[in-house]
């Protein structure tokens, strides 16, 4: 009776929306009572809990930004069930804010290592755009910094993810820069391959193109190549690039 009565003031404590420290002491004290009487039942129903008590109080530090101790608790959690996934992308979520991409890429890898093919499709797709977007981001940054290199790493680190048109475009364009026309020509391809929009949405990957060409001495598909990407802020480069080139 004595570990059924523990586990039960402990799952109180959890309907009740008790503090999260609370339920974490109430679960323990139950599984203390539970390893006392030898009741399997009881141990794991407390562990149970204890797991919710864990991921409560690390959504909670979470939300108020105290990162250092949501990993605590979300590291709690993790040492009793290793597998427990929501807590390592929640881990991986904290590191996205702090900008802390190493551990960014390690944990959302072990995420995905952890899910099911088949089964669970969707979350991986989740954690996968979510990683693209990171890297992305970060690699377009070091872009615009003229950061050439960098750019590549992180960009690299995207396309490990899957397939995404903007970061082909990025890649284009440090390629480009970099005078590596044969792969800003590939890059500005593939991202015209995946771009199902208007001619204004693929105007981006033409300018991409032409600029390649014209590195690769192929004028004729330039003036063709710029012709296509004169719309939106792509319109004045792309006339002054077929003026440059006397294109017809």
């Amino acid at each position: 009776v004595l570990p059924g009565l523990y586990v039960r003031l402990a799952n109180n404590a959890m309907k009740e929306n008790k503090p999260a420290p609370e339920i974490i002491s109430a679960a323990k004290t139950a599984a203390k009572a539970a390893d006392k009487y030898g009741n399997a039942t009881g141990k794991e129903n407390s562990g149970k809990i204890l797991l919710q008590g864990y991921y409560k109080m690390g959504t909670e530090f979470f939300t108020s930004k105290d990162y250092d101790n949501a990993i605590r608790a979300f590291d709690s959690l993790l040492v009793i069930n290793p597998d427990y996934s929501t807590a390592i992308y929640n881990k991986a979520l904290i590191y996205m804010s702090q900008n802390n991409a190493g551990a960014f890429e390690e944990t959302i890898d072990l995420f995905l290592g952890k899910l099911e093919s088949g089964k669970d499709d969707e979350k991986a797709k989740q954690a996968s755009t979510l990683a693209i977007e990171y890297f992305r981001a970060s690699g377009s940054q070091a872009n615009q910094a003229n950061n050439l290199d960098e750019a590549l790493v992180l960009l690299n680190k995207a396309a490990k993810y899957g397939d995404d048109k903007d970061v082909f475009y990025y890649f284009a364009d440090v390629y480009n820069k970099q005078k590596n026309y044969d792969s800003g020509a590939e890059y500005a391809q593939k991202g015209l391959a995946l771009e199902t929009g208007s001619a204004e949405d693929k105007a981006k990957f033409y300018f991409q193109l032409g600029l390649a060409q014209v590195g690769k001495g192929q004028t004729t598909d330039a003036c063709a190549s710029f012709k296509n990407a004169m719309y939106g802020p792509f319109a004045e480069p792309s006339k002054a690039e077929r003026t440059n080139l006397k294109c017809q």
